[in-house]
This record gives structure tokens, sequence and C-alpha cells, in this order.
């Protein structure tokens, strides 16, 4: 399974950005597809998870929106009102046998998208 993200850029505080993950190899549609971010100098964290519903952090809730297309393998991050605390390399993660207590969990992903870099200037 190989995943490949992209969509990052640099974006003015208040602006957007949709991060797309293609997922090939797999069975996408049995999959849990994940994003995940890690800022400079901190752990990578939980940003939002896509099951049978959406699941976000509380740090993101209302502003970042997760959604997948089956047809086309691809899960998406829908990013409103960045701040810049958002500012991070943003992964995507997928995984098929996740329980839903660990799906804010990195180590219950299976497999890992190289990163796409997101910065959001004040």
């Amino acid at each position: 399974v190989q995943l490949q993200a992209s969509g990052g850029g640099l974006v003015q505080a208040g602006g957007s950005l949709r991060l797309s993950c293609r997922v090939s190899g797999g069975t996408f549609h049995n999959t849990v597809m994940g994003w995940f971010r890690q800022a400079p100098g901190k752990e990578r964290r939980f940003v939002a998870a896509f099951r049978w519903r959406e699941y976000y952090a509380e740090s993101v809730k209302g502003r970042f929106t997760i959604s997948r297309d089956n047809a086309k393998n691809t899960v998406y991050l829908q990013m409103n009102s960045l701040k810049p605390e958002d500012t991070a390399v943003y992964y995507c993660a997928a995984g098929n046998r996740i329980i839903l207590s660990t799906i804010s969990e990195e180590t219950a992903y299976d497999y890992w998208g190289q990163g796409t870099q997101v910065t959001v200037s004040s």
C-alpha cells in the first residue's frame, strides 16, 4: 500500500488549503484514513480520521473537514480559517484493523504518506 499526499503550501492566516492523499495498492473502501501533523520540535499529533464517520482533534473542529472519494481512492483534508499554529508537516495514514478507541493514535496506522508542508503566515 502506498500513500501519496499533496496540496500543502504557504497561506496567510484565515486562508484555506485542501490536502489530498491518494492510496494505491490496497482495498481503499475498507481502510480507515487519518491525517496527522508534526510541527517543528513537536511530536506528531492526530488531526482527523474517517471511518464510518468523521473524527477530529479539538484544535481543528469546525475548521477542518475530512472526506473521502472511494472511486478515486483518495482522502481529502479541507482546512479553513487557518492559523499560524496549524503550521506543520501533514501526513496521511491508513489502517485496516483500527479499533475505534485507538483511531487518534499513530501506532494504530499501518501505512504512511511522505508528508506535505503547510505553512500559515501571520
